[in-house]
């Protein structure tokens, strides 16, 4: 997937961020997740200018491709990414 991967930017306290966690677990079967605690890793919250958790962002490349905030279903997040990273 042209070196892209998900980060998933998140607090212990965040219930919809409990929730999100088995899509992300599903998900993470076919593009790499890396969990951002955002309490702990405040700056790199403040670079990707997350307001809200739980805050998937999208990244190929180095770069920012999309974002979802808040807690979705795993459908939601497979279509987005069917949008996002059309096969190629």
């Amino acid at each position: 997937m042209n070196e892209a991967r998900l980060l998933e930017f998140w607090a212990p306290w965040c219930k919809p961020c409990k929730a999100l966690e088995p899509v992300l677990e599903t998900l993470a079967a076919r593009i790499p997740v890396q969990r951002v605690n955002a309490d702990e890793e405040a700056d790199l919250a403040a670079q990707y200018e997350v307001l809200s958790l739980p805050t998937v962002v999208l990244v190929v490349g180095g770069e920012e491709r999309g974002r979802v905030v808040g807690a979705r279903p795993l459908d939601h997040f497979e279509r987005w990414l069917a949008e996002m990273l059309p096969a190629g």
